[in-house]
C-alpha cells in the first residue's frame, strides 16, 4: 500500500513538473476554451427558460396544435437552438412536421448559413412526402442565391423540384433565369432554359425578355433580335420591356438611331412605349452630345402621355453638364427641385464645378444651399474650388480699381 502512494505522489509530481513547463499562453488558451464550452451550456439553459412553458410544451404529452408549434418556434432566435428543438418535436406522435414550421426553420438557419442542416431537413420532408408549394420552393432557391451565394444550388434545387412532387411555375422558373442573369451566370442560363419543358414550364414573354437581357449584357444583339423574332413563334407578344432592353443594349454600343428605329417599330405593332423607354432613348441620345434632341424627346413624352421622372430629368442634367451648359443645367436643375424631384450628389458637384469655372459666385451660393437643404453635405474639393473662385473674383475686382 506504502508503494502505491510513493507511485502516485511521484506521478503527481510528475504531471505537476510538466504543467509548470507548459507555456502559460497555452494554460490561458485552454481554460478560455472550457469556459466557452461552460458559457455555451449556460446559454442554452438561459434560452430555455426565456422561452419559458411554450419550449416546455414539448415535453408534455398534451396533444400539441399546429398553430402553438410555430409560435414556439418563432420565439427561439438561436438557430441551432432551434434545430434541436425540432429533433425533440419529431419524436412526438402527435405531432406532424409542415411546410410553415420547415420555412421557419430554414430561414433561422440560412441566416446562419447552415446549409448542410438545410439539407438534412429536404432530405427529412422528402422521406415523409411533406406536401410543399411552389412558393416554398422560389423562396428556398433565394436563400440559397442571395445568403449562400451559391448560384449552382440554387439551380439544383429547381431541378429537384418535381422529386418533392412539386413542379415549379413559370414565375419561378424566370425567378431562377434572372438570378443567373444578375450573377452573370450566361452558360446556366442557356442550361435553365432548354430545361424548360422538361419541368413542364412554358414560357412566357418575361422568359424572353430575361434571355435578351442577357444577350445584350453579353453584347450578342444580332442573338438578341433574333429571339425577337422567335417569340412570336412561341405565343408570346413583346411588350415594352422587350423593346426598351433592346434599345439599352443598343445605345450602350453607340446604336442610338438603331434603338429610335426600334423605339418606331414598337409604336407600329401597337406597342406603348413607357416612361424607362423613353428615359433610355433621352440616356443615348444626351451621351452622343444630342442634348437638343434630347430635351424636345422630354416634351414628346408628355404628349405620349408618359411623366418624366428622376430619370428622365437626371439624363438630361448630365447630358448638359458633360456638354459644359452650366446656364441651362442650373436652370433644369431648378426645376426639378420646384417638382419635388431632387438631383443627385454628383449632379449639385458637377455643376458647383462649373459655376465656380464662369465665376457665376451668385448661382453657385444659390445651388450650394440647394444642395444642403437637401441634407448633401459638400466635401472638401468642392469648398476649396468655391474659395479659389471667390478669391479668384476678388482678385480680378483689386485689379481693376484705380489707384490713387
Amino acid at each position: 500500500m506504502t508503494a502505491c502512494f510513493i507511485f502516485w505522489g511521484e506521478t503527481v509530481s510528475k504531471a505537476f513538473l510538466r504543467v509548470s513547463s507548459v507555456d502559460p499562453k497555452f494554460i490561458k488558451r485552454s481554460i478560455r476554451s472550457v469556459s466557452s464550452v461552460s458559457r455555451s451550456n449556460r446559454l442554452w439553459e438561459r434560452g430555455i427558460e426565456k422561452l419559458g412553458t411554450n419550449a416546455k410544451r414539448l415535453d408534455h404529452k398534451d396533444w400539441l396544435a399546429p398553430n402553438e408549434v410555430l409560435k414556439i418556434f418563432k420565439s427561439v432566435r438561436d438557430p441551432q437552438m432551434a434545430f434541436d428543438l425540432f429533433q425533440k418535436l419529431v419524436r412526438r406522435k402527435d405531432y406532424k412536421p409542415n411546410e410553415a414550421l420547415y420555412t421557419i426553420l430554414i430561414e433561422m438557419l440560412a441566416s446562419a448559413k447552415k446549409f448542410d442542416a438545410i439539407e438534412e431537413l429536404l432530405t427529412r420532408m422528402k422521406m415523409e412526402k411533406c406536401k410543399l408549394s411552389d412558393e416554398f420552393f422560389r423562396h428556398l432557391i433565394k436563400l440559397y442565391a442571395n445568403i449562400g451565394k451559391n448560384a449552382v444550388q440554387a439551380v439544383n434545387i429547381l431541378y429537384r423540384m418535381p422529386d418533392f412532387h412539386c413542379w415549379p411555375s413559370v414565375r419561378t422558373f424566370n425567378s431562377v433565369l434572372n438570378m443567373l442573369v444578375c450573377a452573370k451566370q450566361y452558360e446556366m442560363v442557356h442550361e435553365v432554359y432548354l430545361s424548360a419543358s422538361q419541368l413542364g414550364v412554358a414560357v412566357d414573354t418575361c422568359c424572353f425578355n430575361i434571355l435578351i437581357k442577357a444577350l445584350c449584357q453579353c453584347g450578342d444583339l444580332d442573338a438578341a433580335f433574333s429571339l425577337l423574332q422567335e417569340a412570336p413563334k412561341q405565343g408570346c407578344r413583346p411588350n415594352a420591356t422587350t423593346y426598351a432592353t433592346l434599345m439599352h443594349g443598343l445605345c450602350k454600343s453607340g446604336r442610338v438611331s438603331e434603338a429610335f428605329e426600334l423605339y418606331e417599330r414598337m409604336e407600329r405593332e401597337v406597342c406603348y412605349p413607357d416612361t424607362i423607354t423613353f428615359n433610355i432613348l433621352i440616356s443615348g441620345l444626351c451621351k452622343q452630345g444630342s442634348v437638343k434632341q434630347a430635351m424636345d424627346l422630354l416634351h414628346t413624352m408628355k404628349l405620349k402621355g408618359c411623366y418624366p421622372n428622376s430619370g428622365s430629368y437626371q439624363a438630361l442634367i448630365y447630358g448638359l453638364l458633360d456638354a459644359s451648359d452650366f446656364v441651362e443645367a442650373n436652370k433644369l436643375l431648378s426645376l426639378m427641385v420646384s417638382k419635388g424631384i431632387f438631383p443627385s450628389f454628383l449632379s449639385y458637384k458637377m455643376l458647383i464645378d462649373g459655376l465656380c469655372d464662369m465665376d457665376l459666385l451668385r448661382d453657385v451660393d444659390a445651388v450650394l444651399t440647394q444642395m444642403i437643404n437637401q441634407g448633401f453635405i459638400p466635401r472638401m474639393g468642392t469648398w476649396m474650388r468655391i474659395l479659389e473662385s471667390l478669391f479668384r473674383g476678388r482678385t480680378c475686382e483689386d485689379a481693376s480699381r484705380p489707384s490713387c
